[in-house]
């Protein structure tokens, strides 16, 4: 039992610390949302001649003038974005490398405090992460003591459910808040297409395994104590039955062998022989003396009393 239980301790401990690394990574990452942006071409100049709008004056002669026939979607550039809870970085078009924004920032007015909500859930989600794993940690220092044991598996799964249950709400709470921002957002940054980057999933994998590894604490926990009680009953049973198979071999022990009364165990000596006292007892000498015939009693009975 006790290398079940250890092994399960074992794998909570590991699906809590792949929930603690998962959501960590995912906290401070940029690509929770990555997609598209358009933005108009740039005009085109000596050091930029692709991607670019050329039409305007020429430089060469005045008199003559560039015009574009680019239509639609042709005018314009899309470039590359990712969004993390802090900040949003886009590429640069103009000069290259990336350009972040606060992700704050952006938002409508209205959703900052559900963003500002979603940060601080996010954060009590990890802090309770790394108390029930702490918890789980120290069940396996006093995996001898059952009892300890007991007591922080039933707190680290409190714990542990808590912070999945926070970790759900920070993750639906900051969707909410990006999908509104795409559509009320600056325009300067909506996106033309999004989606959900790598951080996003491995947000919700660490909540995957928080609650795996909460269910799997609260299965040990429980498990372990069902044990217990069986073993418990078990031993009350067989209590219950050596008391009765005792009760048992004693009431046909007496009953095949009935106790003997006082009179039956006394012996009972016939009326004619009396019985033999020692002769080496003082009250048996005295007796004797007592029971002989004076002689005087003898003449009287044996030739009357005239003759004596």
């Amino acid at each position: 039992m006790k290398t079940t239980r250890r092994c399960r301790a074992l794998l909570s401990v590991g699906l809590n610390l792949a929930a603690l690394l998962f959501s960590t990574t995912a906290f401070i990452s940029t690509y929770w949302c990555v997609g598209t942006q358009r933005v108009p071409k740039p005009t085109c100049s000596k050091t930029r001649r692709f991607n670019c709008i050329d039409y305007g004056v020429n430089e060469t002669d005045p008199s003559k003038v560039h015009y574009s026939w680019e239509t639609g979607d042709d005018r314009f550039l899309f470039r590359y974005f990712h969004t993390g809870i802090w900040y949003s970085c886009e590429e640069n078009v103009l000069e290259g490398g990336e350009k972040c924004r606060s992700f704050i920032d952006l938002a409508p007015a209205s959703e900052r405090g559900v963003l500002w909500l979603s940060v601080v859930s996010e954060v009590l989600y990890i802090l309770l992460l790394v108390v029930g794993f702490s918890l789980m940690c120290l069940e396996l220092l006093h995996s001898t003591n059952v009892i300890d044991g007991l007591k922080l598996n039933a707190f680290a799964a409190v714990f542990t459910v808590l912070s999945g249950l926070l970790g759900m709400v920070a993750h639906m709470m900051y969707t909410q808040v990006f999908q509104i921002t795409v559509s009320l957002g600056p325009e300067d940054w909506r996106p033309h297409s999004w989606d959900y980057g790598w951080s996003f999933c491995m947000a919700w994998a660490s909540f995957t395994c928080c609650m795996a590894a909460s269910v799997t604490t609260l299965n040990s926990y429980t498990k372990t104590v069902i044990e217990f009680r069986h073993k418990r009953k078990l031993f009350e049973l067989g209590l219950r039955e050596e008391q009765t198979y005792l009760d048992q071999q004693a009431f046909h022990y007496f009953r095949q062998r009935p106790l003997q009364s006082i009179s039956g165990a006394v012996e009972v000596y016939p009326s004619h022989s009396p019985p033999v006292v020692p002769s080496d007892s003082a009250p048996s000498r005295g007796k004797t003396r007592a029971s002989r015939p004076h002689p005087d009693m003898d003449c009287t009975d044996s030739l009357g009393e005239e003759q004596c």
